[in-house]
């Protein structure tokens, strides 16, 4: 079953684990590149293994396209992993 992409209280969001901490803090360096290359930064929450990303435009307070971007990109980037 694939992992997709909630709206939660006005937000996008998406849970991922991965085989250990060296792992999600990998994933985290890459979203955050990605992020910063669209000025769009997502909230980010790790447990060990486990990354939750919150998704959401701040100064609408809501969901724009541009976090459906944002997802798509890290999407493309979790299927090259």
């Amino acid at each position: 079953m694939q992992n997709k992409w909630k709206q939660d209280s006005g937000k996008l969001v998406k849970n991922f684990s991965f085989q250990n901490f060296k792992e999600a803090l990998k994933f985290i360096n890459n979203v955050g590149e990605i992020a910063d290359s669209m000025n769009h930064h997502p909230k980010i929450i790790n447990i060990y293994n486990t990354v939750r990303l919150e998704l959401w435009t701040h100064d609408q307070n809501t969901i724009s396209d541009l976090d459906f971007q944002l997802a798509d990109k890290i999407d493309h980037l979790t299927s090259e992993i």
